[in-house]
Formats: structure tokens, sequence, C-alpha cells
């Protein structure tokens, strides 16, 4: 049996005017394939939908400014290697990384992005019909294997 930790995520953040939300979620996904410390790394996998979070556009309103920040977000799993984990530390270890990657790929846009450990139901009742799939690619079998046998 695989020791793993399965910890359903919501992560939210701005991003820049023509950052598209497939390549946001692939950041996400790369950005946790290795979380934790120098001395404590561990492997993980992430699955899960990105969406735009904008306000809507009501017929009659002005477009969004080109020149605005998007709010976009994603709902998932990540699942956690090995045992001893606890899903606050992991957490922390998602947004640390997380924060890290979007920064380096879209800039600092002022805010860190926001990283929480949801309900499962949460994730399944609130992930939009029109969400684009995400996952970390290529990640190690049995971590796969852990989230599909479990979601």
């Amino acid at each position: 049996m695989f020791d793993s930790l399965i910890v359903p995520l919501f992560v939210t953040t701005d991003l820049p005017p023509g950052a598209e939300l497939g390549e946001f979620g692939r950041v996400l996904a790369e950005a946790v394939r290795e979380l934790g410390r120098e001395e404590a790394r561990y492997e993980a996998f992430l699955t899960g939908k990105v969406f735009w979070l904008d306000r809507p556009v009501l017929p009659g309103q002005r477009p969004v400014a080109e020149a605005e920040l998007r709010f976009a977000g994603m709902l998932g799993h990540l699942v956690a290697s090995g045992s001893g984990h606890t899903a606050r530390q992991v957490v922390d270890d998602v947004r640390e990384a997380v924060g890290r990657a979007l920064t380096g790929r879209f800039g600092d846009v002022g805010v860190p992005p926001a990283v929480f450990a949801i309900r499962d139901q949460d994730v399944r009742e609130r992930t939009p019909d029109a969400a684009l799939a995400v996952g970390t690619r290529d990640a190690t079998a049995d971590l796969v294997t852990a989230a599909r046998s479990s979601l």
C-alpha cells in the first residue's frame, strides 16, 4: 500500500491581462510536483480544474478594461506522497511553491495567491462545468493511482 495524503484545494490569484487560463493551470500543476523543504522533500500530484472568477459584465456595461488584472481559480485535489504529512503542512508547501511559480511566470501582481484546504464535497459541487482540466504531467504512477482510486 502506497502512503499518501489527499488534500482538496482551492487556489485563487490575480493574473495579468492577456494571461491564458490553460497556462495558469499548467503552472499550478508543475509547481507542486515536488514540495517541502530541502531536508524533507516529497513528490505530489495535482488534479483539478481552472476557471476565471472575473466579475460578470452585464449587457450595456462597459467591457472589462484590457489593463485590469483577471481573477482565476482552481478547484482540485493534491496527492502528497509519503506518511507523516498534515493537511496544514501540505497547504503551506503548496502556497509557497505556487507563489514562486506564478510570480516567476506572470510577475508580481501585488498580492500572493491564496491556497486553501477545503471540503472534498466543495470541489465536486462548486467546480464550474466549463472549467479546464489540469494535472501534473508524468507524475509518479503511485500518486496518480492513489488519486484515481480515492476520487
